[in-house]
């Protein structure tokens, strides 16, 4: 087991994301319509006011506003009080409410206390039924700090490395999710060892209780975690990549979920807020492996989890 994506997951990722289209004024597109008879339909009723989280119609800051047989559109509101990347998890309904399949989005640098409007494409998504209400809910929401958003592509960051999560594999209870290093700079970069991990809630507050441990040997074997740690030096262009390393068992106590993981390269190194969504049941340990070297083919950037 690797923390590496398929290319049929990567297949999916990029299929999902075609579907979506921006119309907010931060990614150039046309505003979007959101009034009665715009070309997602009328606006719903509960959008009107306040949706309630569990209608599936609002989430952390988000909204779903209007749907239509062909479209819906919603809006994404920073409450905070710095610049955040949003990410949206859609999901398509069945006619029998069921979930068919995921669409994602990500609201890029949203200014504190702004609102982005956001349309979803809903064509070519199986038979319409007019009339029939919503058939997309918020299924997830994760918002974090621009200034340590992953940047897989774009230009260099100003630290000189590209630092990212996989999306992780998942087997019987185990997970799997790899971090991956990228000297995108000028400058030979060197690491030591294990990344630095600060364990975050859904409020970016620190998680206690929870044992990281150097390796992955006490949770399981063959994760590739287990290389021994030694000094490497990444010139421009090279990578390196650790693993990270849980179950999910629940037993006797109450489940932890940590969906953010704020990452450093190296003790001073500039941090980075990832989401490998750790499900850690009951365990309280999450394994870490030491950073190793790419091969010389190791891709130059690889698709982001968030």
């Amino acid at each position: 087991m690797t923390g590496r994506r398929s290319a049929a997951a990567v297949a999916v990722a990029v299929a999902g994301a075609a579907l979506l289209v921006g119309c907010d004024s931060q990614h150039g597109g046309a505003p979007a319509a959101s009034g009665a008879g715009g070309p997602c339909g009328a606006p719903l009723a509960s959008a009107a006011g306040s949706a309630p989280e569990t209608s599936g119609l609002a989430q952390g800051g988000v909204r779903i506003t209007a749907v239509g047989s062909t479209c819906a559109e919603y809006e994404v509101t920073n409450p905070g009080g710095e610049p955040s990347d949003v990410t949206v998890e859609f999901s398509r309904l069945s006619a029998t409410g069921a979930a068919l399949d995921s669409m994602t989005d990500t609201v890029a640098g949203l200014a504190p206390g702004a609102t982005a409007k956001k349309r979803i494409d809903l064509r070519g998504r199986g038979p319409e039924r007019p009339g029939a209400g919503p058939r997309v809910k918020i299924v997830k929401v994760r918002s974090v700090p621009s200034a340590e958003a992953p940047q897989p592509g774009g230009p260099c960051p100003a630290s000189g490395l590209r630092l990212y999560a996989d999306q992780g594999d998942a087997a019987m209870g185990l997970r799997v999710v790899g971090l991956l290093l990228r000297n995108c700079g000028t400058s030979t970069v060197t690491v030591n060892g294990y990344p630095q991990l600060q364990l975050l809630d859904l409020a970016h507050r620190p998680v206690d209780g929870v044992r990281i441990l150097p390796g992955a040997a006490g949770i399981a074997t063959g994760t590739g975690a287990d290389t021994p740690p030694r000094e490497i030096a990444l010139r421009p262009g090279e990578g390196a990549h650790a693993t990270l390393v849980w179950r999910n068992t629940t037993e006797a106590g109450e489940p932890v979920n940590v969906p953010y993981v704020r990452v450093r390269a190296t003790p001073d190194g500039a941090p980075v807020m990832v989401t490998p969504e750790l499900d850690l049941g009951t365990t309280g340990r999450l394994g870490v492996g030491a950073w190793s070297r790419d091969d010389d083919t190791e891709p130059a950037t690889r698709p982001p989890a968030g």
